[in-house]
């Protein structure tokens, strides 16, 4: 499905409104200032892949503002991957601030209060993940936001070459495929993430982030187990069950959380994952989960609806 915008038809004075309209409906709610020219011109083009979408953005010079009031009815918490092509942009939140030229890319978080601006006119590529979808690749990617990460070799330019093809070639695939190709997408961009030490890197010492790395990879590997514990991630890393703990401790988190969490986030992609024909109870042994009444209550608790609510939206939304 592609969805596309322009001011081009539109009488100078239509056009400001009729762009904030746009952004708020293929992103979400923002406070635009426009800067430099007096009569705006700009384009915007989106397109889904299952979970995600992909957007191009073009536009004289913006500053988009996210506040408070408008994070107050949102539920569903986003990931924007942002790639400049022609100009610089800046994007500052949470205290950090962050600019970004082409050969590079941003992770933007929905849930916190930023601004985004470039004054120059600029061409940007926008992935659009739901947290869930990517936090079922990179634990805590809250971490991610206000990094800069470089798009001119390995994974990261593997990862912008692709939105470019898939976008080139949208066309020739069925929904399937399109869901098939956005998942490529996230791999690709955790791919290139999780490469960067920094995403590593906390309060912790350089030998305890080797040590949280490695029982991330154990977690994410063996969570279809459903004997897969604190002691057998602690036995797998070769290290002590206390020492485990102290290292998720650093981040905020359990390590009996952490799987909890990362098992939640498989299941509910594979609910909304049109490939898995499934039953529910089948979802949750698969994800490691032995017991499908409590996977149903643990899973209400975090996402506010039942596995089949989800699921029926799912297949309503496609």
């Amino acid at each position: 499905m592609q969805s596309s915008y322009s001011t081009r038809e539109l009488a100078p004075q239509q056009r400001r409104q009729a762009w904030q309209n746009a952004i708020a409906e293929i992103y979400f709610p923002l406070e635009l200032a426009f800067l430099g020219s007096r009569i705006f011109e700009g384009t915007l083009e989106a397109w889904r892949l299952g979970p995600v979408s992909i957007s191009r953005n073009c536009s004289n010079g913006l500053l988009y503002r996210r506040h408070e009031h408008h994070l107050v009815e949102e539920r569903d918490e986003s990931f924007l991957i942002t790639v400049p092509e022609i100009s610089e942009v800046r994007f500052v939140q949470d205290g950090q601030d962050v600019s970004c030229q082409p050969g590079g890319f941003l992770i933007e978080r929905s849930h916190l209060p930023y601004e985004f601006s470039h004054r120059e006119p600029a061409s940007l590529w926008v992935l659009k993940v739901p947290r869930d979808v990517l936090e079922a690749r990179i634990s805590r990617p809250e971490r991610l936001a206000t990094l800069r990460f470089d798009a001119r070799s390995g994974a990261g330019a593997l990862f912008v070459d692709m939105l470019r093809i898939a976008v080139a070639r949208i066309e020739e695939f069925d929904d399937a495929a399109r869901h098939l190709i956005g998942g490529q997408l996230v791999e690709l961009l955790a791919a290139s993430v999780t490469s960067d030490r920094r995403v590593l890197s906390g309060s912790s010492s350089p030998v305890k982030n080797a040590h949280l790395y490695r029982a991330e990879e154990i977690i994410r590997s063996r969570l279809g187990e459903p004997d897969l514990t604190p002691q057998s991630v602690a036995d797998a890393c070769g290290i002590s069950l206390r020492y485990l703990q102290q290292i998720f401790e650093a981040e905020n988190t359990t390590v009996g959380g952490h799987i909890r969490s990362q098992r939640l986030a498989l299941c509910d992609q594979r609910l909304r994952d049109p490939r898995f024909r499934g039953s529910i109870s089948e979802i949750a042994y698969d994800c490691g989960f032995g017991d499908q009444a409590q996977f149903s209550r643990t899973y209400r608790a975090r996402f506010g609806r039942t596995p089949s609510e989800a699921r029926a939206e799912a297949r309503r939304a496609g």
